[in-house]
Parts: C-alpha cells; structure tokens; sequence
C-alpha cells in the first residue's frame, strides 16, 4: 500500500515589492496584511484563495478604484 505525497505547497505570490496602502493591502503582490500573516500556517485551498482575491485587488487597483 503505497501512500500519495503530501501536495507541495503553493509558492508565496510576493513580488518583493512590500508597501501597504491605507487599506492594509501590499501594492506589490495584492494580499492584505492578515493574508500574508496567515499565508505560512494556510493550506493550498486557502492560498489558492488569498491569490485570487489579491489578483482582484491588483485588477481593481489597475483600474483606478
């Protein structure tokens, strides 16, 4: 009986361009500051979600709202 690997973890989507805006949410990679606070104990369904809701950010952002 052979088990599966354990899925490797989703790679962190920092940009190395940390500043966070007055909302608390970093210009360079989208994530807010309690996202990237949580990234390290989160799993891949939750990052999987922290990078869509910052590539949101960032689209939005973009656009100017």
């Amino acid at each position: 009986m052979s088990s599966d690997p354990a899925p490797k973890p989703l790679e962190s989507p920092c940009r190395r361009q940390c500043c966070l805006d007055e909302h608390e949410q970093c210009l360079g990679c989208g994530r807010t500051l309690q996202e990237i606070l949580d990234w390290g104990a989160a799993d891949n369904a939750r990052r999987r979600l922290i990078c869509l809701a910052a590539e949101q950010r960032l689209r939005e952002r973009k656009r100017g709202r």
